[in-house]
């Protein structure tokens, strides 16, 4: 009876012919089919790398048995079928027990039959998707490079011609610029601009509508970014504009502010400045600690009528002793400014921590807190461009920067809250391409008419060097350069010592005053040597300097293009010898060629050519030791 049932429970009918031992095989096997595929289907549940161990374990297991088996004695057959009996279930307790199988033949088809499943079912959970993600298996894919894509206006800026000589514009062809002015430039012996000069200024002038200093429809004017080689003209490319916008001013406040990282700068941009504001109402003032506080103050406002009067139209001045005037209230107003100037502005932006810009800028739109009544032209912060901020129309502030060695870096500039700049250069390559990223650093345009060298030498003989370039060579006058005012010092004394060669020295040791004197005197020809610190390099026009010589050489490239751009100026030549020594010599040429030096020279100076100076170079380095050890007493 219970095999009836167990019949009907797998559907098969019952048959006569057929003996109760083949049904008992029968019904065997398929219950072993099924507890497989439950088996097979339990596993694909799970995560594939537990499967496949899984189905490892069980392989092992099967073959450790079958060795144990192999090696004993056979068994009793009612052993084997209290084995088989407890894989079946409750009812097959009552069947006939199966017939027997040879024990090494069954052993081989289980194993055979798991490597068999193992394999399938590590195609099936290969190519039948499981829903979630496998962890491991991770591939080492190729790190695909970043290039680095500028903004518009920084990689396809307005090009300025390279060739100075070639392409200058007669200032008759700047249409806009007015009669006094072209007069002015006359009398200066200025018939025609340089290439950064014909650009600029019509581009700076274009703000000017009607006479009015504010822009375009009530706009407010695209701030000015310039990036030309040192000795281009770019002091001339502002400072005529900034004069022709403010020469019918009606009342005076300051409405230009030229911020400059040296007092020597400052002080020659001012003389320009003064030059082509001669006979007119402007006037100018210089803030660079030249003078007393209280002297500079007097010279910025006055009362009159219980009211305060500004004295100056245009401002020159450094940026500490702009944020001096400023936090003591000394009489600065730039609640009119209308032109903020930023000369050598990569340097300017270095020195940001001095925060002197935000300091300015609170100044400048002060005026947004007064009662209207008070201000026609009242100054709110910027903001996005709407039809409501435009009305009424504002006194706009416009930028100019201007550079040799203008900075590409978007994070650095961001800092100038620049309104869509337009960017001037003589540097034009497309960013974007996959090659400019191999470069490690800015590429930067040198003078045409320079010719670079670069001296091997050895520590002991730079002073040697400079003796013969002066004495033999008859390079005079030399513009030396040393990365201390220590280092300068003790050159300048040695060379005064050594004797024959009429030198100074140009560094932080020297006041304001001796400063400017010696430099009139190189100027003048009666100083064959000038040695000096970075103090001198940064925009300084110092006419007659035929050859620099870099005595330490620059660790940065910035130090580099500034210190060779005081000769070869406005189309002229010159030339830059760098004394290197032999470790310096791979970094140093590789940071030049890097930056687009059109090419540096190897300039060898044999040692036989040194030997007639030693003897009394040794002996000045004894006098030289002693003067030092007196200047150390005092």
């Amino acid at each position: 009876m219970s095999l009836f049932l167990v019949n009907r429970y797998l559907g098969v009918e019952e048959d006569g012919s057929t003996s109760k031992e083949s049904q008992s095989q029968a019904l065997l096997a398929k219950l072993l089919q099924k507890a497989k595929e439950k088996q097979k289907q339990s596993l694909t549940e799970q995560r594939p790398d537990l499967v496949e161990e899984q189905m490892l374990k069980q392989v092992d297991k099967k073959k450790r048995r079958a060795d144990k088996n192999s090696s004993q004695e056979p068994q009793p057959h009612k052993k084997r079928k209290s084995e088989v009996a407890p894989l079946c279930s409750s009812p097959l307790h009552h069947m006939s027990e199966p017939p027997v199988i040879g024990k090494d033949g069954q052993e081989d088809t289980e194993v055979a039959e798991a490597e068999h499943d193992l394999s399938k079912q590590t195609t099936d959970m290969s190519s039948a998707p499981t829903g979630f993600t496998v962890v491991g298996g991770f591939e080492n894919k190729p790190v695909q490079k970043i290039h680095r894509v500028l903004p518009q206006w920084l990689a396809q800026p307005d090009v300025i011609h390279k060739d100075i000589k070639n392409n200058q514009v007669p200032i008759s062809d700047i249409s806009q610029l007015c009669a006094p002015l072209v007069k002015k430039l006359q009398n200066n012996g200025i018939q025609h601009f340089f290439p950064v000069q014909a650009e600029v200024i019509p581009a700076i002038l274009e703000s000017m509508q009607l006479r009015l200093l504010i822009g375009c429809g009530g706009y407010k004017p695209r701030d000015i970014c310039v990036s030309a080689p040192t000795g281009s003209g770019k002091t001339l490319a502002f400072v005529i504009p900034v004069i022709q916008m403010l020469i019918e001013r009606v009342v005076c406040e300051v409405r230009a502010l030229a911020v400059l990282p040296t007092k020597e700068l400052a002080q020659q941009v001012c003389k320009v400045f003064t030059s082509y504001a001669e006979g007119t109402t402007l006037k100018v003032v210089m803030l660079a600690g030249q003078r007393s506080f209280a002297a500079e103050q007097a010279s910025l406002s006055e009362q009159r009528g219980g009211m305060r009067c500004s004295l100056a139209d245009i401002v020159v001045t450094t940026p500490g002793r702009l944020v001096d005037h400023i936090n003591k209230k000394s009489g600065l107003c730039l609640k009119h400014l209308r032109f903020l100037i930023i000369d050598e502005a990569d340097r300017m932006i270095e020195s940001m921590q001095q925060s002197w810009l935000s300091h300015v800028m609170r100044a400048v739109f002060k005026s947004g807190s007064e009662p209207r009544a008070r201000s026609i032209f009242r100054r709110t912060e910027p903001a996005y461009i709407t039809a409501a901020s435009l009305s009424p129309p504002q006194m706009p502030l416009q930028k100019l920067l201007f550079s040799a060695t203008l900075t590409q870096n978007p994070e650095k500039l961001q800092q100038l809250g620049l309104h869509q700049p337009r960017l001037f250069s003589s540097i034009h390559s497309n960013i974007t391409t996959p090659a400019v990223p191999n470069h490690k650093q800015d590429r930067f345009d040198f003078p045409q008419g320079l010719t670079e060298h670069y001296v091997p030498c050895t520590l002991s003989s730079k002073p040697l060097l400079i003796l013969h370039f002066l004495l033999r060579m008859k390079l005079s006058p030399i513009l030396c350069f040393t990365n201390s005012r220590e280092t300068a010092h003790r050159l300048f004394l040695l060379v005064q010592l050594f004797g024959g060669i009429n030198a100074a020295e140009f560094s932080s040791r020297l006041s304001p005053g001796e400063r400017k004197k010696k430099l009139k005197e190189f100027e003048q020809g009666k100083i064959q040597l000038l040695v000096c610190t970075d103090a001198a390099a940064r925009g300084i026009d110092i006419n007659r300097v035929k050859c620099v010589v870099n005595y330490d050489a620059p660790q940065y490239i910035r130090t580099y293009i500034h210190r060779i751009g005081r000769t070869a100026r406005a189309g002229k030549t010159g030339l830059a010898f760098t004394l290197l020594l032999r470790v310096q010599e791979k970094n140093f040429l590789q940071m030049v060629v890097e930056a687009g030096s059109p090419g540096i020279q190897k300039q060898i100076v044999k040692p036989e050519n040194l030997q007639g100076m030693k003897a009394r170079y040794e002996q000045t380095l004894q006098e030289l030791a002693m003067v030092i050890k007196d200047e150390g007493a005092k």
